[in-house]
């Protein structure tokens, strides 16, 4: 399949939860996480809640990386959403999965910018989409 990225959708469990309520450590670990998958970090934010959990985003130049914790019941959502051929977000997975010591994992992988639909849906004809093919 054609498409312009890919975007993955992780569930993990049993992770460390001193850990998930660390916000400047999750920070870490998600900027460390996008540059392992050889992405280009461009910003980062996140926000601690009271009394427990994180929340942050790192915006990369191929698109996201986001995060929002659950110390309470060791749990983690994660979104990995990359773009281009460089990029490998299932580096920044396994990276995390490893940090967080996530005993259990749940992913599912999600085509974006699917060409066939971009050239269906548009009003405008495009000559040359730049894609990477799923394999």
């Amino acid at each position: 399949m054609e498409k312009l990225g890919t975007h993955i959708l992780a569930e993990f469990y049993n992770c460390n939860p001193d850990t998930l309520n660390d916000h400047k450590l999750i920070e870490k670990y998600m900027i460390e996480a996008a540059e392992t998958a050889n992405a280009t970090v461009v910003t980062s934010n996140f926000h601690m809640f009271n009394p427990w959990g994180v929340s942050g985003v790192v915006v990369i130049q191929e698109s996201h990386l986001t995060i929002h914790t659950w110390p309470e019941y060791g749990y983690a959502s994660i979104d990995v959403f990359t773009c281009g051929g460089d990029v490998d977000p299932w580096l920044a997975f396994e990276y995390l999965k490893d940090k967080l010591e996530a005993e259990q994992t749940d992913t599912e992988e999600v085509p974006r910018g699917i060409i066939d639909n971009i050239r269906k849906y548009s009003n405008n004809k495009y000559k040359d989409i730049k894609y990477k093919v799923s394999v």
